[in-house]
């Protein structure tokens, strides 16, 4: 019986679900009788924490004899709360679920609450092992870990507690990976991490995350399709901004983790950058490469955010030109300083965060409408779906998975274009 992986959270922990999956199987978790279900947790938000929990009582409703483990940030920061619930058989701590041995001790679960957690200190894990995956979103999509933890404090955020200190994954041993995975058939990577921008500095010589896509555009030239995923746009270093507007390979689309357009507030955050900042990282960007496409982070309801506060946030899309937008109404983590700062009312973060979300569907819907009749290079993912260099989704007919077309976009249909094939 196969192990169900149930997965919350980022592209992360997607990605080491797919460790997890290889390496239970190794272990033998699917011989146990009544199989066995891992919920792969995220805390980086209380929302998410209640949907893990949630799903974890209807997987045990739905699996009685199931052994259930729970593991990821939210099991991380709070292995006692999880441990506490009937439920669950085992916790693992973000260290622990990467490897098998950890998936061999299952038969002798624990009895009790605290037998039941196997979760080490994550701020004593110094290295970063490179995992190698493959067999990722149909060979034609695959996405590789670069970098883990995180060494900033933001004062909303708990993840550094579930991830550990910032740690990289040697440039060579990640250009390997990806030349596996091209030899593999895939024609996009996207490199992930918690803080990916922070790359590097852990490892031997100058390492930065601009020398690393340097050397895997060279040490991979058949790779056509090279993808970063969410940056801290501040700490992008000269050779990844040069990149960025004249390589071609290096796709014209970055997640940029902004939280906020209000100076005072990005300093209670304790975030590195100022408004401005983001506004010119995009316009210089947007200058030399047009094609670029930005995304981003933003919070709504942080405490003690006024309606001006909220107003410069609201107007920050425009200013930078942001068209795919993740809102998240603040909600306050146990641990972070934010959680103990005068908050607001629980009906003004909601209404913001609705307001920030409809200036992110105009913003995103006139960009939909900025690509009609132009010429796109797409990547077929699955059977007639596939992705723009800009990573918008388009319908085309009759594509086959895994190849990279040339499309003429002919309409739009809900939150994707459509298109033809162009003639050849």
């Amino acid at each position: 019986m196969a192990t169900e992986i149930i997965t919350f959270g980022c592209r992360l922990n997607a990605y080491e679900s797919e460790v997890m999956r290889r390496e239970s199987e190794a272990a033998g978790l699917g011989n146990l009788q009544g199989g066995a279900i891992i919920v792969n947790t995220c805390a980086v938000t209380g929302e998410a924490v209640r949907q893990a929990k949630q799903a974890i009582r209807k997987a045990r409703r739905k699996n009685p004899q199931a052994r259930i483990i729970v593991t990821g940030c939210a099991a991380q920061t709070a292995a006692q709360d999880f441990a506490a619930m009937e439920e669950i058989d085992l916790v693992l701590g973000n260290e622990e679920k990467l490897h098998a041995h950890s998936y061999r001790q299952l038969p002798d679960f624990g009895v009790n609450s605290q037998e039941k957690v196997r979760v080490n200190d994550i701020m004593d894990v110094r290295e970063n092992a490179p995992h190698m995956v493959d067999l990722i979103e149909g060979r034609a999509r695959a996405f590789v870990q670069v970098q883990n933890g995180c060494d900033h404090r933001c004062t909303f955020c708990i993840i550094p507690y579930g991830r550990g200190v910032s740690r990289s994954v040697p440039m060579g041993a990640v250009v390997e990976q990806i030349k596996r995975l091209c030899g593999n058939g895939y024609k996009e990577v996207v490199l992930t991490g918690v803080d990916l921008t922070s790359y590097g500095p852990d490892l031997p010589g100058k390492a930065t995350l601009g020398k690393l896509v340097a050397a895997i555009l060279r040490g991979v030239p058949d790779l056509p399709r090279l993808r970063l995923s969410s940056i801290d746009s501040i700490e992008a270093d000269p050779e990844l901004m040069e990149l960025l507007m004249h390589e071609k390979r290096l796709m014209p689309h970055l997640h940029l983790s902004l939280q906020a357009g209000d100076d005072m507030i990005l300093k209670r955050m304790k975030r590195r950058h100022l408004r401005e900042d983001s506004i010119r990282f995009c316009t210089e960007l947007r200058a030399k490469r047009p094609e670029m496409v930005f995304g981003a982070d933003l919070i709504a309801g942080f405490p003690t955010e006024t309606e001006a506060m909220f107003e410069n946030t609201r107007a920050l899309i425009d200013d930078c030109g942001l068209t795919n937008l993740h809102i998240f109404p603040f909600s306050p983590r146990e641990g972070t300083p934010a959680a103990r700062m005068p908050q607001l009312p629980r009906n003004i973060i909601k209404e913001r965060a609705a307001i920030l979300r409809g200036e992110g569907d105009k913003a995103f819907a006139a960009h939909l409408q900025a690509m009609q009749d132009s010429q796109q290079n797409v990547l077929i993912e699955h059977a007639g779906i596939g992705r723009c260099e800009n990573y918008t989704v388009v319908e085309v007919k009759d594509a086959v998975a895994g190849s990279i077309i040339t499309c003429h976009i002919t309409g739009k249909t809900g939150d994707r274009l459509v298109a033809r094939q162009a003639d050849s």
